[in-house]
């Protein structure tokens, strides 16, 4: 899926956020994985997507891809930021870290889990406990820590707890 994709489901999604307020997100690469800016939020989530590695074309499925949200609302305008952390092939030396695909399906539901988040934390909302859960992905073998972005800074779901902000 594409960003705008992304930027599509998110405005679908934040379309119940507080209506005099508008909302953008941003795709940003640099993001740190746990030092938002002052006065920023922050919000993580592993999810199911699939690589294709541009050197020899093999592809893979993960279940553990991180994606980091910071977001911020000020004077009506809210921004959310969005790191998608990357694999790479565990065939190819010296391959180059490549982007997930993700399915609209779980675009959706990270999308959904951002929109709660953001009620939470920018809105100060108290929403209980919702669960849904992204459609899984048939993967064999175990996870690549090696050739994971994620933990390679510390950041991955297979390293640590996943702490939900």
């Amino acid at each position: 899926m594409t960003t705008q994709d992304w930027m599509r489901i998110f405005e679908a999604k934040g379309g119940k956020l507080n209506r005099r307020d508008s909302w953008r997100l941003q795709f940003d690469d640099s993001l740190s994985p746990d030092k938002p800016n002052m006065g920023w939020k922050m919000y993580k989530r592993s999810a199911c997507a699939r690589f294709s590695c541009s050197t020899c074309k093999r592809t893979w499925p993960s279940n553990r891809v991180m994606v980091i949200f910071h977001m911020r609302l000020s004077r009506g305008q809210g921004t959310v930021k969005v790191r998608r952390f990357r694999q790479n092939c565990k065939e190819c030396s010296e391959a180059p870290m490549e982007e997930a695909t993700f399915s609209t399906d779980n675009i959706s539901i990270l999308m959904e889990k951002l929109v709660e988040k953001i009620r939470e934390k920018c809105y100060h909302q108290n929403l209980g406990k919702k669960n849904r859960f992204f459609r899984n992905i048939d993967v064999e073998g175990p996870h690549e820590e090696a050739h994971c972005e994620a933990c390679q800074q510390g950041t991955c779901s297979m390293n640590q707890t996943i702490r939900h902000f």
